[in-house]
């Protein structure tokens, strides 16, 4: 009978490959590189995309709120109080109410659709505003003085606007005389302009005072929402739930996960997708050590024989082609993981792939790597290869030990 813990022990043996078989070893160590350059490469792909989300989603948490309580049809009244309530709910950092509708702003030589945004000076909730809320003020400072707008940096420079120049901003509504339809308008005097971080945002969006966006959009007491802000934007449902019972069944409440599901759903679905495809390289690796062991199986075909003949069963025989299977992924697996953590630790420190800041808005490519993805890949990968030995070992313990040594 053969010795327990033998498989172990056979199965390093038949990776040190004699010289003769120099064949057999360069296909190992194909495999083995084929294995490696997989989880290298899912590694690398899969953390820049979740590095390009992340940053994606603190630029949306950063310029939206986190909690949105808007009126199911038209404006919203009675937004002071809802606010003030919201403010008390537990994990809420703030409240307040907003104005936000599609306008048009023009120059003399310039003219293009804009969201403004009505917002308590120094109060809007995002940082990118606040911060030149601080610099300008948007208040009407004197007699005649048209008041203050903030736009966008984009917006800024598309249009060739600079700090004090005069821009009208159209509203929807407007009069109708015996000239025809009359749009309304007001004089704004730029008072400086913001960075967000979002094209969208920063080519998009105007800042004006509150109580000036509902003075000339005629809102009354009315306003577009409440923009509800949380300590940990990570987890929304909670307090969305709290609010909305507050709110009451006339009113609508989203947190930030619904509005952008969309956007973060496509996100998910092409990191799944990344995942798949980059995991052939696996699969074609792992194609690669089943016909090494196939050939191992034919070469060492009198060795299974002997080994039989001492007593080693089936799935004595079963194991050692396995096992060295698994050792061929498991070499591939480590040098993968070791290389891709490298690389991105190179992209991230050294900015070898350095972003053009117009077009990509990030001047450095992003890099959030992850444990459980970095396991997720390592066991997948493991298991593909292990998968792969099924068919040689499985045919290695079907050998007749007595035809195999007949001749011998």
């Amino acid at each position: 009978m053969a010795p327990a813990g033998y498989e172990r022990f056979i199965a390093y043996r038949y990776m040190r490959v004699r010289a003769q078989e120099i064949f057999i070893k360069l296909i190992t160590w194909l495999s083995v590189g084929g294995v490696a350059i997989g989880v290298m490469a899912l590694i690398v792909v899969l953390s820049v995309m979740g590095g390009f989300e992340n940053d994606l989603r603190g630029k949306i948490l950063g310029a939206n709120p986190h909690v949105k309580v808007t009126a199911q049809e038209g404006d919203l009244f009675g937004a002071e109080e809802l606010a003030k309530k919201a403010a008390a709910v537990e994990g809420v950092a703030s409240a307040r109410p907003y104005v936000e509708k599609k306008m048009m702003i023009s120059t003399k030589k310039r003219a293009r659709g804009i969201l403004l945004r009505g917002v308590e000076p120094g109060e809007s909730g995002l940082d990118a505003i606040d911060s030149a809320l601080a610099r300008a003020s948007i208040v009407q400072s004197g007699e005649g003085e048209p008041p203050g707008i903030l736009v966008g940096d984009e917006l800024a420079r598309n249009m060739g606007l600079l700090r004090g120049d005069r821009v009208r901003v159209f509203s929807p509504g407007g009069s109708a005389t015996v000239a025809g339809f009359v749009p309304r308008f007001r004089v704004y005097r730029v008072a400086g302009t913001f960075v967000t971080g979002m094209y969208e945002y920063d080519s998009n969006w105007a800042v004006i005072d509150l109580g000036e966006a509902r003075d000339f959009l005629r809102m009354g007491e009315g306003v577009s929402g409440v923009d509800v802000r949380l300590n940990d934007p990570s987890e929304p449902a909670v307090a969305a739930a709290q609010i909305r019972g507050l709110a009451g069944e006339k009113n609508l409440v989203r947190d930030w996960t619904q509005m952008n599901s969309s956007l973060f759903g496509a996100m998910k679905l092409e990191k799944i997708a990344m995942f798949v495809i980059l995991g052939l390289i696996i699969v074609v690796a792992a194609f690669n050590i089943a016909s090494t062991l196939i050939m191992v199986v034919m070469d060492k075909t009198r060795e299974i024989g002997i080994l039989k003949s001492m007593g080693a069963d089936r799935n004595g025989i079963l194991k050692i082609f396995m096992l060295k299977g698994t050792m061929i992924g498991a070499i591939g697996t480590a040098i993968g993981v070791a290389l891709g953590l490298a690389l991105c630790f190179l992209i991230k420190e050294t900015n070898i792939l350095g972003l053009p800041v117009d077009v990509f808005y990030v001047s450095t490519v992003p890099v959030e790597i992850k444990a459980s993805t970095v396991v997720l890949i390592a066991a997948s990968s493991v298991l593909i290869c292990l998968l792969a030995t099924l068919y040689p070992a499985w045919q290695a313990s079907r050998l007749d030990p007595v035809e195999t040594i007949r001749y011998e």
